[in-house]
């Protein structure tokens, strides 16, 4: 029986789309192109998440391989992607839903320290339990030291919990824990309906 409800973050409450991002500061091109490359693909990025660099540190690093004239850009997407929140349809009600029906809601998620500041102007955050976020404990999924420490820290059975992540490789480690879960591809009707297919009785 679940009795818990586990949500990533990126692309699953709000939308995390790189290529996005890029674009509304007027880039495109080979500059685009690079500027995926070296900031979203970078190792900077990991340890970002992994909570072993801060943005200003990861933004000097990154400059140094680009042309100045990225710079800014550089800036922008390490510190503020998040300006504004781009939310995913209908999470927000589905979060407050379950919640309502009695299920306790947690974050788990891959994201540098500076979650805390935006972590509140996610739609449904006000709704959640507890987080566990990467660079706080200097985890990243899926390494199953991360999902252990989510059981022990919340006082929750793996078993009894369900995991909801965009991440097949996410998914697949919360397994090798024992938490079932959904690989989320932005159909909230879908995992609505599995959740009632769990027991849930979420509206469909």
């Amino acid at each position: 029986m679940i009795r818990n409800l586990i949500f990533d973050m990126g692309e699953v409450l709000l939308h995390f789309d790189r290529a996005y991002f890029i674009r509304r500061l007027g880039i495109s091109g080979a500059d685009a192109n690079l500027l995926m490359d070296q900031v979203f693909y970078s190792l900077e990025w990991v340890l970002l998440d992994r909570g072993a660099m801060e943005d200003p540190e990861a933004i000097e690093s990154i400059c140094r391989r680009l042309p100045e004239h990225l710079h800014p850009a550089v800036e922008a997407l390490v510190s503020h992607w998040d300006e504004p929140i781009l939310p995913v349809a209908g999470m927000e009600e589905l979060i407050g839903e379950c919640k309502a029906l009695g299920y306790p809601v947690y974050l788990l998620s891959n994201a540098s320290l500076r979650q805390h500041d935006y972590w509140n102007r996610i739609p449904g955050s006000a709704y959640f339990d507890g987080k566990l976020i990467s660079a706080d404990v200097k985890l990243l999924k899926p390494q199953p030291e991360i999902y252990h420490l989510l059981y022990e820290r919340f006082q929750i059975r793996p078993e009894e919990s369900f995991f909801i992540d965009d991440s097949p490789n996410n998914i697949e480690g919360a397994y090798q824990t024992g938490m079932p879960g959904f690989v989320f591809r932005g159909d909230v009707k879908a995992l609505r309906n599995r959740l009632r297919a769990l027991g849930l009785p979420v509206k469909i």
